[in-house]
């Protein structure tokens, strides 16, 4: 029986991996390239800026890494202040869910308390329960951030379920040895196939919170 759930943070409570992309867009086309919030969601959907901001100077051959890295994110944060949402449905599954909550990410703790607060989702987190990239040696998909809650609130893997919406986050729960559910209600997920996650190792994919509250159920 399922008595936990690990939620992703960005996608899956809050919907801002599309703000992601919108600001790597934004950026870009300042310098006259072309890439979109959508292609950034089909790529990199999940990982880390850091990383993504690696890919890309490669990519398109900008020389200034750190530069780069510090005006992506000047936008993003204007654009999460500004802007930031929670995933369609995802108020109401909290309200009806009755499992421990936790919360595991590869963004800071504090952008993520901080997240919490802006959509009103912070009173069903305690903060105890939240984990993140900064908090571990390696970020996902290596499962040390799973790892590290189940090290600190003693939950079993055989009685959580985490909720991903990329790739890197499913590889991330199997790696620890934990069952995945993907869900795909955030904006980025718009004309993308969910298979790709089944393809990762999710167990099974929600389009929203009815059919995952039906798949949890099921477990």
């Amino acid at each position: 029986m399922i008595q936990n759930i690990i939620f992703d943070f960005d996608g899956v409570l809050v919907d801002s991996e599309i703000i992601a992309g919108r600001a790597f867009s934004r950026y870009l086309s300042q310098r006259n390239i072309i890439f979109s919030e959508q292609e950034f969601c089909e790529t990199y959907s999940g990982n880390k800026t850091i990383n993504v901001v690696s890919d890309l100077s490669t990519k398109f051959n900008i020389k200034e890494k750190e530069i780069f890295f510090q005006e992506v994110m000047a936008i993003a944060n204007h654009i999460y202040s500004n802007e930031l949402t929670t995933t369609t449905g995802i108020k109401e599954l909290l309200n009806t869910i009755k499992h421990k909550k936790l919360i595991g990410s590869n963004s800071p703790k504090e952008r993520i308390i901080k997240g919490l607060k802006k959509v009103n989702l912070g009173k069903y987190f305690d903060e105890d329960n939240i984990f993140s990239f900064d908090m571990v040696e390696s970020p996902k998909p290596n499962p040390d951030i799973y790892l590290k809650a189940i090290e600190v609130t003693g939950i079993q893997p055989k009685n959580t379920i985490i909720i991903e919406d990329s790739i890197v986050g499913v590889q991330s729960g199997i790696a620890a040895n934990i069952k995945v559910v993907g869900l795909v209600s955030g904006g980025h997920w718009a004309g993308r196939s969910s298979q790709i996650l089944l393809d990762s190792g999710a167990s099974a994919v929600a389009k929203n919170y009815k059919e995952l509250i039906n798949i949890i159920d099921k477990l």
